[in-house]
């Protein structure tokens, strides 16, 4: 059996990973350089990334390949290796989960292109699916378990990733990133995703990055309000809210808010529940320990999640009681 099939049927939540990105420069990758390359040039550094969510207690982890398609690699000039670098990233992470004392499931990370699809862009439905599917290959071909698109904002984008995907015979999840209004930036809502997913064919579904933990519980809620009990609700929230402080960016998510957000988005609906921008190794540690302690006793109440978590934002606020009226307005395209 698949493992992803797998570890979703035996286990009723599952732990994923932590940011790849914060990780990595904690490691030593500079802002604005891709982190890509280093699944060839940096190899260890790669496999100490996944092996500390291991460590730290992760189920799940993603590989380092959110930004793998032609369209993003070639703002560094990359876009020739596309396979070479997704095929690593896969192969890295797959010797890391198989020695593992216990099942591991590698998801094989994919996130947007970074371009908007005609009419509101200039990127046509063909040219995305495109890339994905080349980005796929790779990662396919180094041994993921599952396809994981992550931080969609458009649903036309999505349903072009999916359509470049299907072939592969693989399991797929997919998150969005729901940080405007509690929509994402092209006007989805919470209830869009769930109310489409199933058509989609996704086996696991949900939200991921945004703002912060509660504004993402909002999200979860909304979500699990739509679709029947059984479903795989993804939940990958960021560790608390950025800040600038002497010239980097901190986010203020400390171990004991993590745990309480893993015990409020399990009593929220989500069976996969992870961290996004800001979570170390530490805080997944935290969360792990909260999840294996977990008593379910019923969906939080607004006043909880804020008590415990911080306060939503207004948007935010209006999905949590299922009010999907706020306006969004659309962003126009820029390469």
């Amino acid at each position: 059996m698949n493992n992803f099939l797998k570890i979703i049927s035996e286990k009723k939540h599952i732990l994923a990973d932590g940011a790849t990105g914060t990780n990595l420069f904690a490691m030593g990758l500079e802002t604005g350089d891709p982190p890509e390359p280093w699944n060839v040039n940096h190899a260890e550094r790669i496999s100490a990334l996944y092996q500390g969510f291991v460590d730290a207690g992760s189920d799940l982890f993603l590989t380092n390949s959110f930004g793998g398609t032609a369209f993003r690699l070639k703002l560094h000039q990359l876009e020739n290796r596309v396979f070479e670098l997704n095929k690593a990233a896969a192969i890295i992470a797959r010797e890391v989960a198989d020695k593992a004392d216990r099942l591991v499931v590698v998801a094989g990370s994919m996130g947007p292109t970074g371009e908007i699809i005609e009419p509101h862009g200039v990127m046509s439905s063909k040219e995305a699916t495109e890339a994905f599917k080349a980005q796929a290959e790779g990662l396919v071909e180094g041994g993921v378990d599952v396809l994981w698109l992550e931080t969609m904002y458009a649903m036309e984008e999505l349903e072009a990733a999916l359509e470049a995907v299907k072939e592969f015979g693989l399991p797929v999840c997919a998150t969005m990133s729901f940080d405007t209004a509690g929509k994402t930036m092209m006007g989805v809502t919470p209830a869009n995703l769930a109310v489409k997913a199933k058509d989609l064919g996704l086996l696991g579904f949900g939200a991921n990055c945004g703002i912060g933990a509660s504004d993402l519980l909002a999200t979860i809620t909304d979500i699990s309000r739509n679709v029947d009990p059984d479903t795989t609700v993804i939940a990958k929230a960021n560790c608390g809210i950025p800040e600038f402080k002497e010239g980097s960016i901190v986010y203020t998510g400390t171990e004991k808010l993590m745990a309480d957000y893993v015990h409020l988005a399990m009593n929220s609906g989500a069976k996969i529940i992870g961290g996004c921008c800001g979570t170390t190794f530490g805080h997944v540690k935290a969360m792990r320990q909260a999840m294996d302690e977990h008593q379910m006793n019923g969906s939080p109440s607004m006043p909880d999640i804020e008590e415990k978590i911080g306060k939503m934002s207004k948007g935010s606020r209006a999905i949590f009681i299922g009010d999907h009226s706020s306006p969004v307005k659309k962003r126009r395209s820029r390469r």
